[in-house]
């Protein structure tokens, strides 16, 4: 593929380097991927880039910033850089999930099912699917605060409509953050870019679409900040994870 296209630039020399010095000290797989699950889980905040789903790896690094589809390409890419087997596993979610986040008429227009990925990573044999690292672990717990208020199962980017929800590395138990809210699988990817250019992909944007969604974003991510805010002073740190309503 060319590398112009390839959103899971593994090869790029910040990429590298990342992984590398994330996982310098681990011996084992399971260790080295808890290193990068962490870092893309809270290095990276949750928020809605400008470019949507189509920043490289490299891109999410520097901006520091992203959602389930770019954190997805970023631990895959860094994976990927030090040798580690990984793929990509893409589906269709109710757009539940941004129930909270999106409000009033963008909540109305939007599509009722979105494209969205999480990680498979193949350790001690066995692929593990991870999705915990989607939101940071203080806009998660805000996120749960609310979805309690709401007397929600789904929204504010958390979906635990089974009764259970984490944002911690569960690859034994498998718990997840958005998982509860897929709906149509669309199978297992070695390169994101590849899955966007087929008719499975729902967010492809036209140019009206792209100017609405960055205009909305400015107010959806001020909106995140300030929810994490709140877990960072202390208004929902009491919040456990099996503490959902």
């Amino acid at each position: 593929m060319n590398k112009k296209t390839r959103l899971s630039d593994y090869d790029n020399s910040l990429v590298k380097s990342t992984a590398e010095k994330l996982t310098k000290k681990e011996k084992t797989t399971k260790g080295k991927v808890e290193k990068i699950f962490y870092y893309v889980r809270d290095g990276i905040s949750f928020a809605f880039p400008p470019k949507g789903d189509f920043m490289k790896a490299s891109e999410t690094i520097r901006y520091g910033k992203g959602q389930c589809n770019t954190k997805s390409t970023l631990f895959l890419a860094l994976c990927q850089a030090i040798g580690i087997e990984a793929r990509i596993h893409f589906s269709l979610i109710k757009k539940e999930i941004q129930h909270g986040l999106f409000t009033n008429l963008a909540y109305k227009i939007m599509p009722d099912f979105l494209s969205h990925s999480w990680i498979e990573v193949k350790i001690d044999e066995t692929w593990r699917k991870i999705d915990s690292f989607i939101n940071d672990n203080a806009f998660y717990l805000a996120g749960k605060k609310k979805l309690r208020e709401q007397k929600w199962d789904t929204g504010y980017s958390i979906s635990c409509s089974s009764g259970e929800s984490s944002s911690d590395f569960n690859i034994d138990k498998e718990k997840f953050v958005q998982m509860d809210a897929v709906t149509t699988d669309h199978g297992v990817w070695n390169e994101p870019s590849d899955y966007y250019k087929t008719d499975l992909y729902q967010n492809n944007p036209g140019f009206i679409k792209v100017l609405t969604y960055r205009f909305l974003i400015i107010g959806i991510n001020k909106k995140i900040k300030k929810m994490r805010k709140s877990c960072s002073t202390g208004l929902c740190r009491q919040i456990k994870e099996d503490d959902i309503f």
